[in-house]
Parts: structure tokens; sequence; C-alpha cells
């Protein structure tokens, strides 16, 4: 089994079933040595996100809101964008491993094993989804991720804008979202959704800091300072700093975002 075309298969299988299937047919033996690797193996800026034959796309201000979280209807709208995110994070790993080449097992090891993490949490919310009689495709989705992924083609921005940007959002947003589901948590399936919010939480702050360990690694290479994480993410979300919204400081500085940086992301003093 060769290692990118896998991959490339994998990126561009069309339903979640089948990428999940290959990802778990393959990840086994990648762990056991039996990959083979041919650089030369064209890549592939793809056109299109893997889930365009079973979401609808929409604008990201068209996506359905996520409100009254108290209601099945909430809880199922919010279990959806979370799935959408998770799928996404899938495809964005594997992207990684696809995309940049040549800098070793241990780049290979990181990002094969945030998909492998992504892979496990979009199982857990897609089950919590059919609990409530609902599935991943349900409502219509954007591809922000996706694009996100399209423009950052060179390692030191991919890094930056993918784990330390984006995923990083997430370590801010899920425990504004625990906060807002805690008068609730009586209810089984808020608790549920609480302790698989809990889990991602935690992993996610172990794949912000791979994308900050390889960031740096990328700066390094470019003869670059890390400040240039400031300028990479004008370009691509402008005006993103400094934030007014809480800022989760502790997983943050436990991911590798330095004091100084925490400073020009939040007004709040860290």
């Amino acid at each position: 089994m060769e290692l990118y075309q896998t991959l490339e298969t994998i990126l561009t299988t069309p339903t979640p079933d089948q990428k999940i299937t290959l990802f778990k047919q393959f990840y086994p033996l990648y762990l056991d040595g039996k990959i083979e690797r041919d650089p030369s193996y064209p890549r592939v800026v793809f056109d299109h996100p893997s889930y365009k034959d079973f979401c609808v796309l929409s604008d990201p201000k068209e996506v359905p809101r996520r409100t009254k979280l108290n209601t099945q209807r909430g809880q199922t709208l919010l279990l959806h964008a979370i799935a959408h995110i998770e799928y996404s994070a899938i495809d964005l790993a594997l992207d990684a491993v696809y995309r940049f080449r040549g800098l070793g097992e241990g780049f290979e090891r990181d990002w094969l094993e945030v998909a492998d993490d992504e892979v496990r949490h979009f199982e857990m919310i897609v089950s919590l989804l059919r609990e409530l009689g609902s599935f991943y495709g349900e409502y219509p989705v954007h591809d922000a991720l996706f694009e996100s992924s399209m423009r950052t083609l060179d390692l030191i921005e991919r890094m930056a804008v993918v784990p330390r940007y984006l995923e990083a959002n997430g370590l801010d947003a899920t425990p504004l979202i625990l906060k807002k589901l805690y008068p609730y948590r009586s209810d089984p399936m808020i608790a549920k959704i609480m302790a698989a919010l809990r889990v991602i939480l935690d992993e996610e702050i172990d794949h912000v800091r791979k994308g900050d360990v390889w960031f740096e690694y990328a700066c390094e290479r470019e003869n670059k300072l890390k400040s240039c994480y400031f300028e990479i993410i004008e370009k691509h979300y402008p005006q993103s700093f400094p934030r007014k919204v809480d800022v989760n400081f502790t997983a943050r500085k436990e991911a590798g975002f330095s004091a100084e940086e925490l400073s020009k992301i939040s007004l709040t003093l860290c």
C-alpha cells in the first residue's frame, strides 16, 4: 500500500462510511510499518470538498443557528455543526500528510494521530445525532474549513491557519458551549453532549500543540520569527485580533501559545 495514493483515495471518497472504513484499514498498516512511499506521486489541489455529494453547501450566514439547546432541534443543530467540523478536520489532518512531504515520519505520525482522533470524534458525535433521529448531511453546511486548506498550500501558512487559528478557536468556543449547556445538564442527552465535548476539548489541545511544534519548525526552516503568525492570520482572516470574546488562556498556553502571543490575541489580560 502506497501512502500518498492511499491518502488521496481516502480524502476523495464520497461518503463518511467509506472514508472511515478506508482509514481504519490503512492506519493499522501504517502503524505496523507496512506502507510504502512514492514522493513523486503527484499532489492534487482539490477543487471541492469530499462531502459535496451528501451535504448541501450554503453560505456560513445561512447555516441554521444553534439556539434553544434545551430542545431536540437545538441539540440536533449543535451536533450537526460539530459533526461537520470533525469530518472536515479528518480531511485537514490527512491533507497535511498528503501535501507536505519529506518532513519525516514524525510529521506523518503526528497528523495521522490527529486524523485518528478526529475519526473517533466524528463517530462519537454522529452516534448522538442518530439518537436524536438525525444524520450528518441532514442540514446545510459551509465549506470554510475546506477553503482554508486550499488557501494554505505551504507548510508555514497551513500550520498557522489550521491548528493554531481554527482549532485554537475551538479551544475558546467549546467552554462557552459547555457553559450554555450546563443549566440543562440533568437532561440525559445534554449530559452525553457535554461529555463528548469535554473529550474533544481535551484532545484538541494536543492537536494545537502539534501544530505549534510544526509551525515553529516551518519558521526556523524559512528563517522567520514566530511572530509572523499574526501576519499570516491577518492575511487570511483580517481583524481577527485582538478579541473581546473569552479566550481559553489555560488551554492555549498548554498548546504552545506564549504570554506575548496571548496578549496580542485577547484584550483581556492572561
